[in-house]
């Protein structure tokens, strides 16, 4: 069977879940080479054997660090020259989308992003995508070249499947002109505690209905009370109650979730083309003309200020 490189995604060796959801659909269509980039892969790898990963090649590298993506491209086409694989999958996030898409133009391949899922076809792996701020599904693949794929996080449920996972150690070169961009400065972020919006199996947010900064406390409220990450919508983030890396939609992140809750949110195209693949949909809304009914799962036409403190105690006496 053909191998599949698996691009991983981490923090010091702790490997974040959209990783192991892509060695869950690698597994589709080949088996699935891990490629690990930078420290901690002692830690990674009984992960990534437990989630299908035949073999892990690994390369630690200051450059990986103190440059942009650049010198990861580098190593992810060392991995694709050592493996000859049927086709690379990269996670969906900011820095993936821009791996990807330089790997591909370096070994003259199509690339596709954001799909949703993945099945193995005659021709070579079919991705399925939503189009066009999610209003067509869309199944395609990549004519020329290896395919190079990007899949959103939470498009598939984590399947153990353990394999050998053996590490080998991978031989890359940083190129001079991987360098042109040096990081000269890093400020941690607060963590808040909550799930990474992109990540997060569960997403609250907040929009216009949220009535000023200091309301979206009932929504955090309900999102700590769920386990869930807080979203807003972008007229809530341009009016400044919310920071900008929370906003949902066309201009800000897309997010795949199982559960996605609207609160004050009247469904503009904008936000729908970020949030419209989750798999159920709660929106709260006292506008029963809101269009975000036209989408969604549940729909409860109510004042958010009296719906949201209920829910939330509701939830937090039945998980207690």
């Amino acid at each position: 069977m053909a191998e599949v490189l698996v691009y991983v995604d981490h923090a010091d060796g702790a490997v974040r879940k959209p990783t192991l959801e892509l060695l869950t659909l690698a597994r589709r269509i080949g088996e699935p080479v891990a490629v690990f980039l930078g420290a901690g892969v002692d830690a990674a790898a009984p992960t990534l054997a437990e989630h299908g990963a035949t073999k892990i090649l690994a390369a630690d590298a200051p450059e990986f660090a103190e440059y942009l993506v650049a010198p990861k491209v580098d190593a992810l086409q060392a991995a694709y020259a050592a493996v000859s694989p049927a086709a690379v999958l990269v996670p969906s996030s900011a820095e993936g989308k821009e791996i990807a898409a330089r790997l591909a133009v370096r070994i003259g391949a199509g690339v596709i992003t954001d799909a949703v899922d993945l099945e193995a076809g005659d021709q070579g792996p079919v991705a399925t995508q939503s189009v066009f701020a999610a209003a067509f599904t869309t199944r395609s693949r990549v004519t020329r070249g290896t395919p190079v794929i990007t899949v959103k996080p939470n498009s598939a449920a984590p399947e153990a499947a353990p394999a050998a996972g053996t590490v080998e150690q991978l031989e890359v070169t940083v190129a001079e002109a991987s360098k042109g961009t040096r990081i000269v400065a890093r400020t941690p972020r607060e963590s808040s505690g909550r799930p990474e919006l992109t990540e997060a199996a569960i997403v609250v947010s907040g929009g216009r209905g949220v009535n000023g900064a200091e309301n979206f406390t009932i929504v955090e409220a309900l999102a700590d009370s769920l386990g869930a990450a807080v979203g807003a919508s972008r007229a809530a983030v341009d009016a400044g109650w919310y920071p900008h890396t929370h906003q949902v939609g066309q201009t800000g992140k897309s997010v795949s979730p199982q559960l996605y809750i609207a609160a004050g949110i009247s469904g503009a195209i904008q936000h729908r083309a970020g949030m419209q693949t989750s798999k159920t949909i709660v929106a709260v809304n006292k506008d029963p003309e809101a269009p975000i009914f036209d989408l969604v799962d549940y729909g409860v036409v109510g004042d958010l200020f009296q719906v949201l403190p209920q829910l939330t105690e509701q939830v937090t006496t039945r998980r207690s």
